[in-house]
């Protein structure tokens, strides 16, 4: 029997099944000795819940480790083979622009699921919503990202 893994279709699906789980909720980490909520329960978990999706597909060269921090995932994700591309397609990772909230400024991701809309975390709910990929005109993209991966076809003997 042979079986062919499709990558592309079970990433999508991964994506839209993310919506409203609190996985990602939560990232423990230890600075100067104290356990500490790294993504403050969900207020900051963008990097998390798309780099733990990505990670599900590391055999696929789509990332190599998980993050908490925007700019460490873009890094990662230009290093395995990421890169932007102007419109948007299916399964694009969506990079906007800083937003302050709370005194601070966030960078933001999310994943492009088609008909202007995305899949990324929100910070009042704390888990990944379906959202307006102009993020109601409040933030400007800075960047779409492609992984040339998501079009080939994969085979598991």
């Amino acid at each position: 029997m042979k079986v062919r893994f499709l990558l592309f279709e079970t990433y999508v699906e991964a994506i839209r099944k993310s919506i409203g789980s609190s996985l990602f909720q939560t990232t423990w980490g230890e600075i100067n000795g104290k356990k500490k909520d790294l993504t403050n329960k969900g207020q900051f978990s963008c990097a998390t819940h798309i780099s733990s999706i990505l990670m599900w597909f590391a055999e696929q060269g789509l990332l190599k480790t998980r993050h908490v921090k925007v700019s460490g995932l873009i890094k990662d994700m230009e290093g395995c083979g990421w890169h932007k591309i102007k419109k948007p397609r299916v399964g694009a990772v969506i990079h906007w622009e800083n937003f302050y909230r709370n005194g601070s400024a966030n960078e933001h991701l999310g994943f492009y699921i088609g008909n202007g809309k995305t899949v990324t975390n929100d910070s009042d709910v704390g888990t990944p919503q379906i959202r307006p990929l102009a993020l109601n005109g409040k933030r400007k993209i800075l960047g779409i990202y492609w992984h040339p991966e998501l079009k080939r076809k994969h085979s598991n003997g």
